[in-house]
């Protein structure tokens, strides 16, 4: 996982900001995707 990712995770941890926790859990599993998935799922 980037630094800057894991900085941001704990930040809205620490916040208990929801919303910002799941949008940079969405970001991390499209991060973890392999190219070929990705272009699946822009089509």
């Amino acid at each position: 996982m980037p630094q800057w990712l894991s900085n941001q995770l704990m930040r809205a941890f620490n916040r208990k900001d929801r919303r910002q926790i799941m949008l940079l859990n969405e970001c991390w599993y499209f991060y973890r995707q392999t190219p070929s998935d990705r272009h699946r799922i822009e089509q």
